[in-house]
C-alpha cells in the first residue's frame, strides 16, 4: 500500500528521531538498510518539507526539525508522497462526477482511516512501543 520511498523516509526518520544528533547520509544508510543514492533523493524531500534538516562542517548531517512528540506519521508521508484520496470517479465517467460508486466510496473511506492513523501516530509513540521488536533492524540497538 505504501510505495519504497515513504518505507525509506519513515525509516530514516525513526533512525533521526532515536539517536537525537545530527548523522551523515552515509550513517543513515546503513543504520535503516536503505541504498544510499536512494535515501539521499528521500532526505531531500524531508528537507524540502521541513521535517529534516542538512548542516554541513564538522558536527553536521542529517537531523530532524521537530521534535519527534510533535512529528506524525501522516507528516513524514505527505512530505515525500502525499496520501492520494478519491475526490472524483477514477474512471472519469460523468454519471458518477464526484458522487462516488460504492466501490470507490468504500476505497476512500479506508484512505481516510489510514490518514487518520498516521495523523494520530508520532515519531515518539513509535519510539514508546513496549513492542520488543525494535523499529528498522537489529542493528539499531548496537549503533
Amino acid at each position: 500500500m505504501l510505495s519504497q520511498t515513504v518505507e525509506y523516509a519513515l525509516r530514516a526518520v525513526v533512525y533521526l528521531a532515536k539517536e537525537g544528533e545530527p548523522r551523515t547520509t552515509g550513517q543513515v544508510a546503513e543504520a535503516t538498510k536503505v541504498p544510499p543514492a536512494y535515501l539521499s533523493k528521500v532526505l531531500q524531500g524531508l528537507v524540502q518539507n521541513g521535517v529534516v534538516q542538512s548542516r554541513r562542517g564538522a558536527g553536521g548531517g542529517m537531523s530532524l526539525v521537530p521534535e519527534p512528540r510533535e512529528l506524525t506519521i501522516l507528516d513524514v508521508v505527505n512530505a515525500v508522497e502525499p496520501l492520494q484520496r478519491i475526490a472524483a470517479c477514477p474512471l472519469g465517467l460523468k454519471a458518477h462526477g464526484v458522487k462516488l460508486c460504492a466501490l470507490h466510496r468504500r476505497l476512500d473511506n479506508a484512505l481516510a482511516e489510514v490518514e487518520e492513523a498516521f495523523r494520530r501516530s508520532t515519531l515518539a509513540d513509535v519510539l514508546a512501543d513496549p513492542n520488543p521488536s525494535v523499529p528498522l533492524c537489529e542493528d539499531l540497538e548496537s549503533a
